[in-house]
């Protein structure tokens, strides 16, 4: 038994401390929401952002994130992509020198386009990160809590590091691959939340497979291109961190992005859209990094581009399909 905090009580890591729990580990999960720490310690619940789903009886939370990380041997990072910088910072005093720190949040910071590993070396320092992981993939919180045969990646560039981490997590129900390419396992799950909020919006304007496996194909031609120029490895964008998780995102209706777009593309206002989600949509923040970023690479993304018009200017979503498909003819390059 191994001795662990997560960090980040949404859905995902609510999910993820209850797997780490039933794995037989000592698992804090921290919140800084009082009345999620309430239900978890008093109803076995987390009702706000994962009802009806019952959690182990060993499952500790807190709202005291020194109490959470302090003597954790694993520290697993899953705050909204936004506030990484902020949590962690304030957790970075208490964790151990030879803790292992795992990142399970997807996005890129807007501010500054930095991905989640960069956050982490600049709040955690050096000494800390050398047994860093990245944890991706396909794999809604929901179908996890039900024991729905789940396959992710965790990533690393130390061999022994990822090999521990998968260790913890694999059960007969999660199966973990590892993965030396830190950073397009990160960029895949980031930039696949873009391109799930265009599928949302064609999946609102009532368009069907032709017009979804067009969007999925070609936006994987975007991610690809835009990691390859970054430095990452092509064989990342075919695998889990890629392609399985932008297929499941971009299509199954637990996705909260998927979820944004289809009801753009229904005629509703981003803004009482969100209004009325408790949860994040990773990729509304993140599609105008990717824009910045594809600009700073001189990465063509006609896709993200669309969406960030959409996002942010306000652009009809019938005039941005429009745009993307009387573009120049060319031929289909993936580099």
């Amino acid at each position: 038994m191994s001795r662990m905090a997560v960090v980040g009580a949404g859905s995902w890591g609510t999910v993820l401390a209850g797997l780490l729990a039933d794995n037989g580990h000592d698992v804090v999960l921290w919140s800084f929401e009082t009345d999620v720490v309430d239900q978890v310690m008093g109803e076995r619940e987390n009702r706000k952002y994962l009802p009806d789903v019952r959690l182990p009886d060993s499952l500790r939370a807190t709202t005291d994130i020194g109490e959470a990380v302090r003597s954790a041997e694993m520290v697993l990072s899953v705050s909204p992509s936004q506030f990484v910088a902020s949590v962690m910072g304030e957790a970075a005093a208490h964790i151990r020198e030879d803790a292992t720190v795992v990142s399970a949040s997807k996005g890129i910071e807007a501010t500054t386009l930095r991905r989640m590993d960069e956050v982490l070396l600049d709040t955690l320092g050096p000494a800390r990160m050398e047994r860093f992981c990245v944890l991706s993939g396909p794999s809604f919180a929901r179908e996890v809590a039900r024991k729905s045969p789940t396959a992710v990646v965790v990533a690393s560039t130390r061999e022994e590091a990822a090999s521990r981490v998968q260790g913890f997590f694999q059960n007969a129900n999660f199966r973990v691959y590892t993965n030396a390419d830190v950073l397009g396992v990160e960029l895949g799950g980031a930039l696949k939340n873009v391109i799930a909020l265009g599928a949302g919006v064609a999946a609102g304007l009532g368009f069907g497979h032709n017009t979804m496996a067009a969007l999925l194909t070609r936006g994987l031609a975007e991610i690809t291109r835009l990691g390859l120029a970054m430095g990452a490895q092509r064989a990342t964008f075919m695998g889990l961190a890629g392609m399985g998780d932008l297929v499941l995102t971009c299509t199954g209706e637990l996705s909260r992005n998927r979820t944004v777009g289809y009801r753009l593309g229904q005629g509703e206002a981003l803004s009482d859209i969100l209004d009325g989600m408790d949860a994040v949509a990773e990729g509304i923040r993140t599609a105008q990094a990717v824009r910045d970023l594809a600009e700073r690479h001189g990465v063509e993304m006609p896709i993200c581009r669309e969406v960030v018009a959409m996002l942010v200017e306000e652009r009809s979503p019938r005039v941005a399909l429009e745009n993307l498909m009387k573009r120049e003819p060319k031929p289909e390059d993936w580099s």
